[in-house]
């Protein structure tokens, strides 16, 4: 999979450092995917969530979450978020315009 802005996740863990690792290996399984559907995802990451069109994966034990729209067909994943627990729980990511 081509994952659009991995500058993303750079910025997230330069701020969060303690999330790197998770992060990088993250980064790591699904550049290497070919993932064709959530099923799929799951198979990698079993704590995958489909929200709506997104896909939200728990990184670090559910201490963060990435939020993530992959596009199966074009085998790209684009990194819409990286936040908290806490603030996922807040549900002001959903204001995302590609959430629906």
């Amino acid at each position: 999979m081509h994952i659009v802005s991995t500058t993303t996740l750079k910025l997230f863990y330069q701020k969060y450092p303690e999330a790197e690792s998770s992060l990088r290996g993250w980064n790591k399984i699904a550049k290497s995917a070919k993932w064709q559907n959530i099923l799929e995802v799951r198979q990698a990451f079993n704590s995958a969530d489909p929200v709506g069109e997104l896909t939200v994966f728990n990184i670090q034990g559910n201490k963060y979450r990435l939020i993530t729209y992959i596009d199966y067909q074009s085998k790209k994943i684009f990194i819409r978020n990286i936040i908290t627990h806490t603030e996922y729980d807040t549900d002001k990511w959903k204001n995302d315009p590609w959430f629906k």
